[in-house]
């Protein structure tokens, strides 16, 4: 079946080249023969007809050749892909870095060995593999703080052309994300930074935390929980599938709020030596040093083990829920029995459970209620109460 789309323009350009080259060869290969045999030319009368037949069959050679070469580079394309799915920008780009500053070195240095009849050229070739092994794992080793002072240069580099436009306005659209750049990979800033996770993203409430203008500082993204999220989103069930799209459509709202930052960082869990998602992002806010945002109970036990300042969607909510007094008046619907005999279960506006010891007589009604005590719990709150006489 004939490829199409860019695909097939790329296999034609790539057929164009194979016959032009392989012809350019056959030409080259004629007049060496013709040169170094003068009396076989001699014999032939016609040279030109030779040069004709010898391009042409090199140029079919080549035409004939190209599906081969084609198939080669795919695979060897599919091999680089899956090699760089796992590396992180940062990592890669360090890479080119090392390497174009080491050849650049050791070709410097190879430039008075050229000369040296025999083994000039071999000695710079040794210089280049050399130079090239060692410069990309040194460059490697310093990953973060070359890539830190390139994005240094770089946001300088941006802030100077903003100026020099004089435009306040774009000057003030490219601060925001050039400080939070800057603050994610250790550079100045007052803001603290915060790992997302994805359970905070998925309950939906940080969005409304963030729009009040309670949060602040740098809402950092792991790629591996966007990963993560978006395969919750593609999930055959219909409920995972709804939270899945509601936590993305969670991380839309958020890059629109003028006032937050949320950068996605490319740093895998192989990057973190980590094969778990939580213990990828317990590792990932050690080395950004940052806090992390969650719902979950045991990624939250787990982070303040490690000594991560945990900010609990739940606690915050808890929190915030008005408080009773022994002795306060409420009304509420009785909607239930309790677990023990004769008591009734109600809920206050703010969805916290009130247990009226003695309301089970009262189920269906509207009853009023004197608070008795309260019970506050890492998974919410309860209040317990009696009916009113």
């Amino acid at each position: 079946m004939p490829e199409t789309g860019i695909n097939g323009i790329m296999r034609a350009a790539l057929r164009f080249l194979m016959t032009l080259v392989f012809g350019i060869a056959g030409y080259q290969i004629s007049l060496l023969l013709l040169q170094l045999q003068p009396e076989w030319a001699a014999k032939i009368g016609h040279p030109n007809i030779w040069t004709a037949f010898s391009i042409l069959l090199f140029a079919l050679c080549g035409f004939m050749l190209t599906p081969l070469v084609w198939w080669a580079l795919k695979k060897i394309g599919l091999f680089f892909e899956n090699m760089l799915q796992n590396v992180s920008i940062p990592d890669i780009a360090v890479t080119l870095m090392g390497l174009i500053v080491s050849l650049l070195l050791a070709n410097l240095l190879a430039i008075p060995f050229i000369g040296i009849p025999g083994i000039g050229f071999y000695i710079a070739i040794a210089l280049n593999i050399l130079f090239a092994y060692v410069g990309v794992r040194a460059f490697l080793k310093r990953r973060d703080d070359i890539w830190t002072l390139t994005l240094g240069i770089v946001g300088l580099g941006g802030r100077l052309s903003a100026r020099r436009k004089g435009g306040q306005g774009a000057s003030h659209a490219g601060e925001p994300q050039q400080g939070a750049v800057m603050s994610l990979y250790g550079g100045h800033s007052d803001a603290t930074k915060k790992v997302l996770d994805t359970s905070a993203l998925i309950d939906g409430r940080i969005l409304d935390i963030a729009t009040t203008g309670f949060l602040e500082g740098t809402l950092v993204l792991p790629r591996f929980v966007l990963t993560e999220l978006q395969g919750v989103a593609d999930s055959s069930d219909p409920a995972r599938r709804t939270r899945g799209r509601k936590g993305l459509s969670v991380v839309s709202d958020l890059q629109k709020i003028e006032s937050m930052t949320v950068l996605i960082d490319d740093i895998g869990m192989r990057d973190l030596k980590r094969d778990k998602v939580d213990e990828a992002l317990v590792e990932l806010c050690k080395k950004l040093d940052a806090k992390i945002i969650t719902t979950d109970y045991n990624l939250n036990q787990i982070s303040r083990i490690e000594g991560i300042e945990v900010l609990n969607v739940n606690e915050l909510a808890n929190s915030l829920k008005p408080q009773f007094l022994p002795g306060e008046f409420v009304k509420i619907d009785i909607i239930r029995p309790g677990k023990e005999h004769g008591q009734g279960i109600g809920y206050l506006e703010d969805g916290t459970m009130l247990v009226v010891e003695d309301g089970a007589g009262a189920i269906g009604e509207t009853v009023e209620v004197v608070i008795t005590s309260m019970l506050q719990t890492a998974a919410g709150r309860m209040v317990f109460g009696k009916l009113r006489r």
